[in-house]
């Protein structure tokens, strides 16, 4: 029996184009909180890491990391 191998094993494919680029501002919606006590905002289902935001803020916040299946982003206003 052969298991090949796929794309990081969840079938999804190769990750495509983000919605979202280093040193660009969003205003987003933060809807929960990470483990880690940041902010959860998503742009286009894409998931932002928000330093020090709160659930239920709507603000504006600027991407400075982008990762395959991530952002991180700081609040600007």
């Amino acid at each position: 029996m052969s298991y090949g191998r796929g794309y990081g094993g969840g079938g999804r494919g190769p990750p495509g184009p983000k919605p979202v680029e280093v040193g660009k501002e969003y205003e987003v919606h933060v809807t929960e909180i990470s483990r880690q006590g940041d902010g959860i905002a998503r742009v286009q289902g894409f998931v932002l890491f928000v330093k020090n935001g709160k659930v239920g803020q709507k603000t504006k916040v600027k991407v400075v990391d982008v990762a395959d299946r991530f952002a991180k982003a700081i609040i600007v206003a």
